[in-house]
């Protein structure tokens, strides 16, 4: 594992308008790396809920993701009324398996609560988690609300979260 110090990280959030071209590069490079080509799972990334949503990620230092450096994880986060009607969405979470078992999911779910609880501090949060992610969810406050499916091959609970700090 290719372990990243923290102080040789960079957090960034920001909206579809705001991305630079190799940044938005960046982020897609990622999560075609992780969802499509090592999960085996084709799927439409590209859904146009990309357009409405922030972007929270981490790259690291000195290499800008806008200048094409290294995106190491990312979210999408979505307004209630894209993804679900009275729910914020937080989804697209991903990490380089460069740096996985170092926390950095961790860290990068709770950066994204925070940027919730900033843009939408009154709307509860609904992910579609991947099953064996459940505990982890967990840990930031998500309860399990039905059965277990099929999303796109691989098992998937829906969570909810009330609105709130993290």
């Amino acid at each position: 594992m290719n372990e990243v110090p923290v102080k040789d990280v960079v957090w960034r959030c920001k909206s579809w308008s705001d991305l630079g071209r190799e940044e938005l590069y960046g982020l897609l490079r990622l999560r075609s790396e992780v969802f499509v080509v090592e999960q085996d799972c084709a799927y439409q990334d590209l859904d146009d809920k990309d357009k409405v949503g922030l972007h929270v990620w981490m790259e690291r230092a000195g290499e800008p993701a806008e200048q094409g450096g290294e995106v190491l994880a990312t979210t999408r986060l979505l307004p209630a009324g894209v993804s679900y009607a009275g729910e914020v969405s937080i989804g697209r979470v991903v990490t380089a398996q460069s740096v996985r078992g170092g926390g950095w999911g961790r860290e990068l779910m709770r950066r994204s609560l925070d940027e919730v609880c900033g843009f939408w501090p009154e709307v509860p949060i609904r992910i579609s988690a991947q099953q064996y992610l459940e505990v982890f969810y967990a840990s930031f406050g998500f309860t399990t609300v039905g059965e277990p499916y099929l999303e796109d091959g691989i098992p998937h609970v829906a969570m909810t979260r009330p609105a709130g700090p993290a």
